[in-house]
């Protein structure tokens, strides 16, 4: 496939029966040859799928049809080759896994920042600036002067937050906290909220969002952005970036990293060589030219492993 259509979405609203949804949209999506992940739950709709323009406009319109996602706006990207193995539809517990009982965006929610005003924003001195994602997301890009919780999952942020709060709340009257897509950020200003905390802003659709509409030369935006698919990161225009997956740790690597006599390809990475025995090397190594050789034949090898959730 060529010239796929890729769209990030998530949408909390109260889903009362969430395994039939999952089994509707599961068919449409299957049917309409669209592929990548989405997850149903009570709070509502999350994910990223990739398609044809045709396919994506069909399992939008199927999700638009949940109550409450009529308007739902996606943030679309373009993919020369189809980012995604398969179509996962699931059903969770949470959208997006924080872990706190009560904590419910469809009942309280911080402001909503447009890509257009979020550099004054955090240009003003009384704004703690938080980056809500992963350590390993954060190394491949954030925004200039942003907080890193360093957590290794989105679970961990309450715990972080709650330990760190005075410090970082300290001779600042706002919070505005960032993700990906909007998800997490929106998530943890309903948990901020919960924690009492009142004048908290979130980043409309998120660094996506931002990189499709501000400019490169306007932007505060420093690197790249991760993204949970086979692109791993783009850049302003959301054009996609520089770096690669290691098919060992699954972790981002830069053109700096794969230079590294660390770095063999679909083996590891400085990341995380010396983590494993010959035996595993050598049957990455094996994979690896599996997927080569595959590749080779214009097949797509289906082992080949994709980037961690959030």
């Amino acid at each position: 496939m060529t010239g796929l259509t890729v769209a990030a979405l998530y949408r909390f609203t109260k889903i009362a029966d969430p395994q039939a949804v999952r089994d509707t949209l599961e068919t449409v999506l299957a049917d309409a040859g669209v592929r990548g992940t989405l997850l149903i739950a009570p709070e509502g709709v999350n994910g990223t799928i990739a398609g044809s323009a045709e396919g994506i406009a069909t399992a939008l319109a199927a999700i638009r049809a949940l109550p409450g996602c009529e308007d739902l706006t996606p943030k679309f990207s373009h993919a020369a080759t189809m980012p995604f193995h398969r179509l996962k539809v699931r059903v969770k517990q949470e959208i997006v896994t924080m872990g706190v009982p009560g904590t419910d965006p469809n009942r309280i929610v911080g402001t909503y920042v447009a890509p257009a005003d979020w550099n004054a924003l955090i240009a003003d001195p009384e704004t703690v600036v938080i980056d809500t994602r992963n350590a390993y997301e954060v190394k491949v890009g954030t925004f200039a002067g942003a907080v890193d919780p360093q957590t290794d999952s989105f679970r961990d942020f309450p715990d972080w937050f709650r330990a760190n709060r005075d410090t970082l709340l300290a001779g600042k009257s706002k919070v505005a906290m960032f993700c990906t897509g909007g998800i997490r950020c929106e998530k943890s200003t309903a948990f901020l909220k919960g924690e009492g905390v009142e004048d908290v802003y979130h980043l409309d659709g998120g660094i996506l969002k931002y990189l499709e509409e501000v400019p490169a030369q306007a932007s505060a935006w420093e690197g790249e952005c991760f993204v949970f698919d086979e692109r791993v990161a783009v850049g302003h225009g959301l054009t996609q970036g520089t770096h690669a997956l290691c098919r060992g740790c699954r972790m981002p690597v830069s053109p700096e990293e794969r230079t590294s006599p660390l770095f063999e390809e679909g083996v590891q990475c400085p990341a995380c060589a010396g983590t494993r025995d010959a035996a595993t090397l050598a049957a990455k190594a094996e994979r690896h030219r599996q997927v080569m050789l595959a590749a080779r034949r214009g097949e797509q090898h289906v082992g080949k492993r994709m980037a961690r959730e959030a």
